[in-house]
């Protein structure tokens, strides 16, 4: 596994039947993907759960991967 990279910004945009996401980080780096309809709304889905759960406190370290 890589090592962990600090979000920059995400980009999103339609290729045919997908969706295209350009991940950078901090230090420049793109990663683009595609994905279907039904995996963005997964994603989502997973994004709400996260910011819709109890914070934990920070120790200075970002969390480990899923």
């Amino acid at each position: 596994m890589s090592a962990i990279k600090i979000l920059a910004r995400v980009l999103t945009t339609r290729v045919g039947p997908h969706i295209e996401l350009a991940v950078e980080t901090e230090s420049g780096e793109v990663l683009k993907v595609l994905a279907t309809e039904d995996q963005i709304d997964r994603l989502v889905d997973e994004f709400e759960d996260i910011l819709n759960s109890p914070a934990v406190p920070d120790d200075g370290e970002p969390p480990d991967a899923a």
